[in-house]
């Protein structure tokens, strides 16, 4: 049973890799750069297919594998195949309903976890996957892209806000700290829903929102403690800082700028928060969460370096000097780089895997041969005694 269940995931992986393939390639076309699949479609469904079908699938699939029930599996795969629909020339419609099934079904699941322990952070959680099912009903409506932006950033941001919060237990904050990332969480739907009405007032709105939920997290996140570790829990730390990080400049241009529709200021808002603060959280997470799902250890590496800093690196130069100053050719530099450096931290983590395996099997391998070293040598059959050893006297002496 064990085993059927972890093929089962490693099949609900596939979808979400297609989905990581297919949304980088939908950026090449994005950027203007010669990409490997070139269709009509790509750039339309490059967003649905990074939040919904990437990463929303792998927080659905995680959260299926805590709640362990079989019919959990729903979301992450609904998620996935809705994915996949939108690379058919079937209608958009179908993978957008399929989308929402899986988001409805991931509402479900933390129905279960709230029945389970009903805390504050796991209500911030689905709220989280409130506002996903608010994304693909809208999508669904053809709601235009930009339009939609704030509700896939409230699904990821509060996904990730939940789970920090619920982490801080171990710091033991003031009530405040709660206080301040649950009042956060509820305003940012209210934010998202005014933006679509009067987008003027709303978009203020949510980058204030979001400003005071990355001050509560950066100040009482133990992230601050933990960056002074080593190993592991510093290179989470170092990443979800620096997704913090990103994560204040959407929020500073949102609350600045008002609505940021299209242009150099949208990219730079959509990138700072899915490429800088998002997948900056799936590289620091993926050591913890990708074994418990996979059932297979991923230790932590120095190497995981690399991609993270070429991530923050590329994205910088994207948006500090490519964006602000206007100059394509720039972005589509850094865009490049953000690309390499995404599709960099899985080869690393392969890599971990395979020596981590490798390193497993060698040292089972000694210990057989150290427990046979240690074991006395069987007696002879042949009435030959060992070398080592007398041989037993007649039994007629």
């Amino acid at each position: 049973m064990e085993t059927r269940d972890l093929r089962g995931r490693v099949a609900l992986m596939v979808p979400v890799a297609v989905a990581l393939l297919a949304g980088l390639d939908a950026a090449l076309v994005l950027l203007g750069l010669p990409a490997p699949v070139t269709t009509d479609r790509l750039p339309d469904v490059h967003g649905a297919l990074m939040v919904l079908g990437f990463v929303g699938a792998l927080v659905a699939l995680e959260r299926a594998v805590a709640v362990g029930r079989p019919l959990g599996y729903l979301s992450p795969a609904l998620l996935g195949v809705g994915g996949l629909l939108l690379l058919t020339p079937l209608p958009l419609a179908a993978g957008r309903a399929a989308q929402l099934g899986g988001t409805l079904a991931l509402v479900g699941l933390y129905g279960v976890v709230w029945r389970r322990q009903a805390a504050a952070a796991v209500a911030v959680q689905g709220l989280a996957a409130l506002l996903a099912v608010g994304s693909a009903v809208l999508w669904l409506g053809d709601v235009p892209v930009p339009r939609l932006v704030p509700w896939w950033v409230g699904f990821l941001v509060l996904t990730v806000a939940g789970e920090r919060l619920e982490l801080m237990r171990v710091a033991a904050p003031p009530p405040v700290a709660e206080r301040g990332v649950v009042g956060a969480a509820l305003a940012f739907p209210v934010a998202a829903a005014v933006a679509l009405l009067a987008p003027g007032v709303g978009y203020a709105l949510l980058g204030a929102t979001l400003l005071v939920l990355v001050g509560f997290l950066v100040r009482y996140d133990v992230a601050r403690r933990t960056v002074r570790a080593t190993g592991l829990p510093r290179f989470m730390a170092v990443a979800m800082l620096a997704g913090y990080a990103w994560l204040a400049v959407a929020g500073g241009l949102w609350l600045l700028r008002g609505p940021l529709l299209a242009g150099p200021g949208y990219d730079a808002v959509l990138h700072a928060v899915f490429l800088g603060f998002v997948l900056s959280m799936v590289m620091a997470h993926a050591p913890v969460i990708l074994p418990a799902v996979l059932r297979r250890p991923l230790p932590y590496r120095a190497a995981m370096y690399g991609p993270l800093v070429a991530l923050h690196v590329t994205l910088a130069l994207r948006v500090a000097v490519g964006d602000s100053r206007d100059l394509p050719v720039v972005v589509q530099v850094g865009g490049v780089g953000n690309i390499l450096a995404v599709l960099a931290f899985p080869v690393v983590a392969v890599l971990s895997a395979r020596a981590a395996a490798r390193a497993k099997a060698a040292s089972g391998r000694a210990r057989t041969t150290a427990r046979a070293a240690d074991e006395p040598a069987a007696a002879p059959t042949d009435g030959v005694a060992p070398p080592d050893r007398p041989a037993a006297a007649p039994a007629d002496a």
